[in-house]
């Protein structure tokens, strides 16, 4: 600032000098032409009355080192010159084109100023008709202003010089003292009192600003405090790079996904993969780059999201999201559509053979009561899959409502039991049921489907002379239900899948008993209806007992 100002002041004063004295000079170069012409205009009246009382002897009185005589006829020929002799007067050339002799011909007087070949001297001329129509010229040559100019450029010079140096000077003390009182203030704190009154404003600005940025970066902290809380406890990886994929910032989510102790300058570098390092250079195009990346067993996709401001792409900010659950279910979509692909494809073989040979009458008596039965069997398989593949749909989507008042869970085991004792009692099983009355939240037909599904299982899987025992207690404000048998038992490497959809620990002796490996998955899906935890306990050629915790 204080250059600046020295360089105004400096600046100025040299205009203002320079300014000055070309007016000056002006001025008396103008005053100084007008003198001459003033002179020439006198000197060209006495000749004048000369010449028209005594007549052309006259001129020859008139000679002088100063002015130029010269008479011109009406024609433009010289008649008499001062400078001239009389052999070179007879062979000057024609004036009529002459400025000066034009006009005075034409109005009576004129006059011209002619410069030299180098422009230092000038000439100024005047002319006035006589009375006998010829012209007298007077002539008078002078310096030019360019001369003047060149003669006064030393002293101009010697002046500007020591007028400079007075400038930068009274330049220096001024911008200092100017500039001083400013440099003194504190900006940290700004105080008004003692202050100049043409400061008093800057001052009370710096104060409010103060304020403001005092304000903002307490609130920049506490955003940087929110986004740095934010980003450290999330679990998908965040990086963020410029427009060069230089990295700004990360979280130790996105060390941990890739993989590396610390993060390296570029983002390019963290990865060798090509395809990774397309995705980052498209986005900073800014193009959305997605990136598909298997890490072991899990599965993570990175998308790169360019920032963009102004249609200039300023950075780019990547997520790398894990999503290996998604995988996982979209692998168990798959298997699930395989699976009853399978299942469904089975009986509708079976019954599509048997419906073949009875319509061609190839089967009669009793093969085609036979056959007959064994449709109605593989049908009525056919309608308890899709029955609960559709009620698996049900408990997915949320489409069961709770039933209003809530159902008795020991009334709707009872229920179960006495459905079930003839089937028991076919298997050889014993049935037997023990509990007390808990009403819970719940919906009365999928809480029946999923005891019938435990005690189907007891059932199922045991031996002649075993037993299936169902309870219901309290634990304190929860109901537990507990299905217990003593039959063949789950392995224990099998345990963590029964309750896959179509798994089966026996397939031969599933099918042979004509499960649709459906009921232990219906009652996870249940167990999820009604919040409730699953408990199981199995041990192979001992038993199983399952509880569920509502």
């Amino acid at each position: 600032m204080t250059a600046k100002i020295f360089k105004s002041i400096v600046a100025t004063a040299s205009a203002v000098f320079l300014l000055t004295l070309i007016m000056v000079m002006g001025i008396s170069y103008g005053y100084y032409s007008d003198e001459i012409l003033e002179e020439l205009k006198t000197e060209a009246g006495y000749i004048r009355r000369g010449v028209e009382s005594f007549g052309d002897e006259y001129l020859y009185t008139t000679s002088s080192e100063k002015t130029r005589v010269t008479r011109i006829g009406s024609d433009g020929t010289v008649i008499y010159d001062s400078r001239l002799t009389d052999e070179e007067t007879a062979l000057a050339e024609n004036h009529l084109s002459r400025e000066e002799v034009a006009l005075a011909i034409e109005k009576g007087e004129g006059y011209s100023v002619r410069y030299s070949d180098t422009i230092a001297e000038q000439t100024v001329y005047y002319a006035v008709r006589l009375n006998d129509g010829t012209v007298l010229r007077i002539s008078s040559r002078h310096p030019s202003v360019f001369s003047m100019l060149f003669g006064v450029l030393w002293p101009t010079a010697i002046l500007l010089g020591l007028m400079l140096l007075f400038v930068f000077v009274v330049a220096r003390l001024l911008s200092h003292s100017i500039v001083r009182p400013i440099n003194e203030l504190d900006l940290a704190n700004p105080d008004i009192n003692g202050v100049d009154e043409e400061l008093r404003p800057i001052v009370e600005r710096l104060k409010l600003q103060n304020h403001r940025v005092a304000r903002q970066m307490r609130e920049l902290k506490s955003k940087e405090s929110e986004l740095v809380s934010i980003t450290s406890n999330m679990s998908e990886g965040m990086i963020v790079m410029n427009s060069y994929g230089a990295v700004l910032t990360s979280n130790e989510s996105a060390r941990e996904i890739f993989d590396i102790e610390s993060m390296p300058k570029s983002a390019l570098s963290i990865s060798d993969n090509p395809d990774f390092r397309e995705a980052i250079l498209a986005a900073l195009k800014g193009h959305n780059a997605y990136y598909e990346m298997p890490r072991g067993e899990r599965h993570f996709t990175v998308m790169i999201t360019p920032v963009v401001r102004e249609g200039v792409v300023e950075g780019a900010v990547m997520l790398a999201i894990d999503d290996t659950e998604k995988e996982g279910r979209e692998a168990l979509r798959r298997e699930f559509t395989s699976n009853i692909s399978h299942e469904l494809k089975t009986p509708l073989t079976s019954i599509s053979g048997f419906a073949e040979l009875i319509s061609c009458g190839m089967a009669e008596g009793e093969d085609a009561r036979r056959f007959a039965e064994s449709i109605h069997k593989e049908s009525k398989r056919l309608i308890t899959l899709v029955g609960d593949i559709i009620r698996l749909s049900q408990l997915d989507g949320g489409e069961i409502p709770y039933d209003e008042g809530g159902v008795d869970l020991c009334i709707a085991a009872r229920e179960v039991v006495d459905r079930l004792s003839s089937v028991a009692e076919e298997a050889g099983v014993t049935l037997t049921f023990d509990g007390e009355s808990v009403r819970i939240p719940s919906n009365a037909q999928i809480l029946g489907q999923m005891i019938y599904n435990l005690c189907d299982n007891g059932i199922k899987y045991n031996e002649r002379g075993g037993y299936v025992k169902v309870s219901v207690t309290r634990d304190g404000e929860r109901a537990v239900l507990t299905v217990k048998d003593n039959g063949i038992g789950i392995p224990k490497d099998n345990q963590d899948r029964v309750f896959e959809r179509f798994y089966r620990v026996d397939k031969s002796r599933s099918k042979s008993i004509g499960g649709t490996g459906l009921g232990l998955s219906i009652v996870k899906h249940a167990a999820i209806y009604h919040n409730a935890e699953i408990l199981l306990r199995s041990e192979e050629g001992v038993g199983t007992e399952i509880k569920i915790i509502f």
